[in-house]
């Protein structure tokens, strides 16, 4: 059986920078050649880019920790190395990537080839090349190559279908799909056979077509985690316009008005903007000699409804068909196919004004390090910057180990600690590196 996986937790690490070189040019007749170490290449990103034959987030399911290669490390004769290939992951149209810890949204990756670099790959560090001045024309520094960006990751598919199937469990959501689309979802005369999207091509007797998602069955409490309608919901958004079947034989002795309102709560709980998404109203199962009189009663409430409620839209149409016997099927089709294309044309329409509007977000300032005591004595630093700082000192050599010292007075670690009432030899750590504070 073919399980659908619109979920996905998973974990990306970009390509270390590779590391700067010290290195002297010696060669014959050019006794005083100088400093020519290279620098190293650029760490790989991790990209992801939409491919249109992905349907689900099933590739993700087993491979959840993605790694790009490191740059190389800068060479001799000031030869610069070579920078890694970005690895590039394909996701299916429609996935929404956030950031796990934080919530914030990278990127909603919808048409083919659109891409993302969701990790940067560290640059390469320099050699000591960059480093000669006229006053050290001949320097033993360089720096280690910069840590690429390591971040957990929320993927989320949203399928993007052009219309979705919307209603109880065995309203007949997916005898309908089967009937007007080559799509084979499972039927039964039981709830809940629907338990993952399905989707279907319309085409229509005008020679226009269109893809119809048939969701999974909601309950009532959908919107705050009952059943599987919360799952569903994620779904609904990107539908252009809804079909909201209803079981108008009332089936169990269900109010079929009541059902409705029931669904439109939920919708309504989850995103307050589908109430306002073009709807159409199925009412199936019209082969049932009750259907009839409940139609009646069902439009009159209706309308009814919707002048108590919302005074200013307009009341949904109603179009009666019955999956069975497929009476009424076309016109419903041909219907859908048409506010489909007006929809189209309202989001094309203000598409311009909206791009016309960029907030810029500041990022939260953040130390540029922290500063705490252990219990049995020890200065422990921490902090993003000062921590990649140290990553990125080659500490092998003694000019670039007193050239990381500099960086940390500048800073104000060594006043900092003096504060803390830290004494000459005390022992202050960064990450797994320990040294000796000197006054």
């Amino acid at each position: 059986m073919q399980t659908f996986f619109d979920y996905a937790k998973i974990w990306v690490k970009a390509g270390k920078g590779g590391d700067g070189m010290v290195a002297f040019l010696r060669e014959k007749y050019r006794p005083d050649g100088g400093p020519a170490g290279g620098d190293g290449g650029q760490g790989g990103s991790i990209i992801f880019k939409v491919d249109e034959g992905l349907r689900t987030l099933m590739d993700f399911r087993y491979n959840r920790h993605f790694k790009a290669k490191a740059g190389q490390n800068g060479m001799p004769k000031g030869m610069y190395g070579r920078g890694a290939e970005d690895l590039v992951v394909s996701v299916p149209p429609g996935t929404v990537v956030r950031d796990f810890d934080t919530q914030q949204l990278i990127a909603d990756l919808v048409t083919p080839d659109d891409e993302v670099v969701v990790a940067k790959g560290g640059r390469g560090g320099r050699g000591n090349i960059k480093f000669a001045t006229h006053r050290n024309p001949a320097p033993e520094i360089a720096e280690n190559g910069e840590p690429g960006q390591e971040r957990t990751l929320q993927l989320e598919l949203k399928l993007i279908a052009d219309a979705g199937l919307v209603g109880f469990p065995s309203v007949g959501k997916s005898t309908l799909l089967s009937i007007v689309t080559a799509a084979q979802p499972k039927i039964g005369d039981y709830h809940f056979t629907t338990i993952t999207p399905n989707l279907g091509v319309v085409d229509t007797r005008e020679h226009s077509s269109f893809v119809l998602a048939d969701l999974p069955g909601l309950i009532e409490g959908a919107a705050t985690g009952v059943g599987l309608g919360f799952q569903f919901l994620r779904h609904v958004e990107r539908t252009k316009v809804i079909l909201h079947v209803i079981d108008m034989g009332g089936f169990e002795n269900r109010d079929p008005f009541e059902d409705y309102l029931k669904i439109n709560e939920e919708l309504m709980a989850y995103d307050e903007n589908l109430l306002y998404r073009p709807t159409i109203i199925v009412a199936n199962k019209m082969d049932i000699p009750e259907a009839e009189l409940y139609i009646e009663e069902f439009s009159d409430k209706l309308r009814r409804h919707f002048a108590d409620h919302y005074p200013n839209m307009e009341v949904p149409e109603i179009y009666p068909i019955s999956a069975y016997t497929k009476q009424g099927l076309d016109k419903l089709m041909e219907k859908t196919a048409v506010l489909i294309a007006q929809e189209e044309e309202r989001l094309q329409a203000e598409a311009p004004s909206q791009s016309q509007e960029v907030i810029y977000e500041l990022p939260e300032e953040e130390a540029d390090f922290y500063l705490n005591r252990e219990a049995d004595g020890t200065f422990v630093l921490s902090g993003k910057k000062i921590e990649k700082m140290f990553k990125m000192a080659n500490l092998e050599y003694d000019e670039s180990a007193l050239r990381f010292a500099r960086q940390l007075k500048a800073m104000g670690v060594d006043q900092a600690l003096t504060e803390k009432g830290a004494q000459e030899g005390d022992i202050v750590r960064i990450l797994d590196y320990e040294f000796e504070f000197k006054l």
